[in-house]
């Protein structure tokens, strides 16, 4: 049986990203669909009641609109936060966790808690001033050390936009531990100096149900390494299925 995979992007992004992955997916049998989580489609306006709860219950709902089961749960970035929440209260749905470079949710606290307190109240106040969005990296930032060509670091940031503020400050929920979860993690190389992790992400090498998995790629491998990243996702999918 061949699992059902959701891709869901990171910051500033939309189902877009994801499609020379899904593609190469679905030519491996794979049901894979990418989202654009609310409030990341170009030409939105307000996003000001868009939170880190809205992108959880919008992914749950997908999941029991389409009365999805078996489902492995893809989350870059940010959207680690989203994909780990709606495992945690759709257990009868998600099968598995993929965090590709992805913030991990830890119960009352955001994802903005993940960076020391200077950079939180700067990426804050970048907020207050962009009209309740996260400001997007221009070409230079994207393309810094993360294994993508010029032109690919232009193309995928003239794409991209402000990511709803709200989301990254509001604390996440969880019903119980994420040790619990069965889960991989994607660690992109380029993305860590002298192969150092966040503690938190460390500490999961030691959950039994948790694996780990390494691209030699950086933060955005939906474009710099879409043929690895989809073999990757295509193995862990079809483990025990």
């Amino acid at each position: 049986m061949k699992r059902r995979l959701v891709l869901l992007p990171g910051p500033w992004m939309g189902a877009w990203v994801w499609e020379p992955v899904a593609r190469r997916l679905r030519a491996r049998g794979h049901d894979a669909r990418a989202v654009t989580l609310r409030g990341l489609a170009a030409g939105e306006g307000d996003v000001s009641d868009v939170g880190l709860e809205t992108h959880v219950n919008d992914v749950l709902a997908l999941l029991e609109a389409d009365d999805l089961h078996e489902v492995v749960l893809v989350g870059h970035s940010y959207s680690g936060l989203v994909a780990g929440q709606v495992a945690d209260r759709a257990r009868d749905r998600v099968a598995h966790t993929v965090f590709v470079e992805g913030f991990l949710p830890h119960h009352g606290r955001s994802m903005l808690h993940a960076f020391p307190e200077r950079q939180r109240t700067q990426e804050l106040r970048l907020i207050a001033d962009n009209e309740g969005r996260w400001p997007a990296p221009d070409a230079t930032v994207v393309g810094d050390g993360q294994g993508l060509t010029r032109a690919q670091a232009r193309w995928l940031a003239q794409r991209l936009v402000g990511h709803p503020g709200r989301t990254i400050a509001e604390p996440a929920v969880l019903t119980r531990p994420l040790e619990r979860q069965r889960a991989s993690y994607v660690v992109c190389t380029m993305e860590h100096f002298a192969g150092r992790l966040a503690a938190d992400v460390s500490a999961m090498r030691a959950v039994p149900t948790w694996d780990f998995h390494t691209l030699e790629t950086g933060h955005w491998p939906m474009v710099s390494a879409p043929g690895p990243l989809a073999a990757l996702l295509a193995r862990i999918a079809g483990r025990d299925s």
